[in-house]
């Protein structure tokens, strides 16, 4: 794993890699977007990992908002919960590549590494 954008302020880390192909990602979008990242019940394990670009103005006054050299990237407070210390990261191998989630509030992970319980 490639070293994390570190910052105490950040409750959701991601690495360069990843934060590289979220910015390249959005440029296809062609519009000024921020990354919401959460959780939903679902999946393998019992909780699923979201991710989706959305609109600045979604921003809730309760949202956590952490910025990546100008890049925001927000999560709810409930999904914190389950979140706080989670690493982004991303690779683009062949088989197992895309965005892979590291939460140290993982009990459990299932084989996709898109699911956990906590």
């Amino acid at each position: 794993m490639t070293q994390a954008t570190q910052s105490q302020q950040r409750g959701i880390q991601m690495t360069d890699a990843a934060l590289n192909h979220v910015l390249l990602l959005r440029e296809q979008q062609k519009t000024d977007l921020c990354l919401r990242v959460g959780v939903r019940g679902g999946g393998c394990s019992g909780m699923s990992y979201t991710m989706n670009f959305e609109d600045p103005s979604n921003i809730q006054p309760t949202d956590e908002v952490y910025d990546y050299e100008g890049f925001k990237v927000v999560c709810d407070p409930k999904s914190l919960l389950y979140l706080y210390g989670l690493v982004l990261d991303y690779s683009n191998a062949l088989i197992g590549g895309g965005f892979q989630f590291t939460n140290p509030n993982a009990a459990q992970t299932c084989g996709c590494g898109k699911s956990f319980s906590a």
